[in-house]
């Protein structure tokens, strides 16, 4: 599937919805500051690695997938298995790098993967880690202390960190409880991916959720989610960003307190063959509340 290009502006690669978002981002910024204002115009979010979980994107062939996202304006991935499968092969490594590199896009993490106490499975994906240059790995560990032995040595001997990612009600990490029990007194480079749409799921604070797992948080997957009362029942509904409960501005703060510098990545789960729209609509989102920082 591509993205329709309004016949004005097919010669500068902008949708009619971008040229206006561009224009509508240029009238803001004007009103600041010479220094700021160049700032803003140069760095929307506010120096967050601002990027995907390709699985936003999962109606399409990483190659489309990354074409995508440079239509969107970014240039991180969190990549899921779907886009860019495992491989130690170089050749398989070269290919894959060489696709990043035509759109620009850079992988700075990767998953959700499962780990136990298989080291021959978790080395595959830490060389994985290694050949691509991610920074973390996705997780969904077993909660065991010899997994997690295992992991300790892993993440001390690669450097790259283990991020576990909370699945929403019934998953083994749906409290922020049950993330803070397994990591602690573990190696600093265990930590948590964190779900902002499956905290709410689980009527869990994504910013208490940041707060408190501090600079273990080694990725989050901002994500929106509304919860609506019909009668007695309540219901939880996927969102564009903005249209939910996240407070997307208190998660910001949250995470640039913390110096935050692994990847950003917004993940939105509904129409997943024709996302480009509500993904437009989620960033817009986010740079509006990003430009509030200061």
């Amino acid at each position: 599937m591509t993205v329709k290009i309004d016949t004005p502006f097919a010669s500068t690669g902008l949708s009619r919805r971008g040229f206006l978002q561009a224009a509508a981002l240029g009238a803001a910024a004007a009103t600041l500051p010479g220094t700021a204002r160049a700032a803003r115009l140069a760095d929307p979010y506010a120096g967050f690695k601002m990027g995907l979980q390709s699985y936003s994107l999962r109606g399409f062939d990483a190659k489309t997938a990354l074409e995508h996202t440079k239509t969107l304006g970014l240039k991180y991935w969190e990549a899921f298995p779907g886009h860019l499968p495992e491989a130690v092969v170089p050749k398989t490594v070269a290919e894959h790098k060489a696709l990043l590199d035509a759109a620009g896009v850079t992988v700075m993490s990767y998953g959700v993967l499962g780990f136990d106490e298989n080291e021959t499975k978790a080395r595959e994906h830490f060389e994985f880690a290694k050949l691509m240059g991610l920074t973390a790995l996705s997780a969904d560990p077993k909660p065991s202390k010899e997994t997690f032995d295992l992991l300790d040595k892993l993440v001390d001997e690669y450097g790259v960190a283990i991020a576990i990612h909370n699945h929403g009600p019934g998953h083994r990490y749906d409290k922020i409880s049950d993330v803070e029990k397994v990591v602690k007194d573990r190696h600093p480079k265990i930590g948590a991916c964190v779900d902002t749409g499956h905290y709410l799921r689980s009527d869990e604070s994504p910013v208490a959720a940041i707060e408190r797992l501090g600079k273990r948080v080694f990725g989050v997957h901002l994500k929106d989610v509304k919860t609506l009362v019909k009668g007695d029942k309540r219901e939880k509904q996927f969102k564009i960003i903005g249209e939910g409960d996240l407070d997307v501005l208190g998660c910001l703060k949250a995470l640039k307190k913390l110096d935050y510098q692994y990847c950003l990545a917004i993940e939105y789960e509904e129409n997943p063959q024709n996302p480009m729209s509500d993904l437009e609509a989620c960033l817009r989102h986010v740079r509006e509340q990003a430009a509030k920082l200061g």
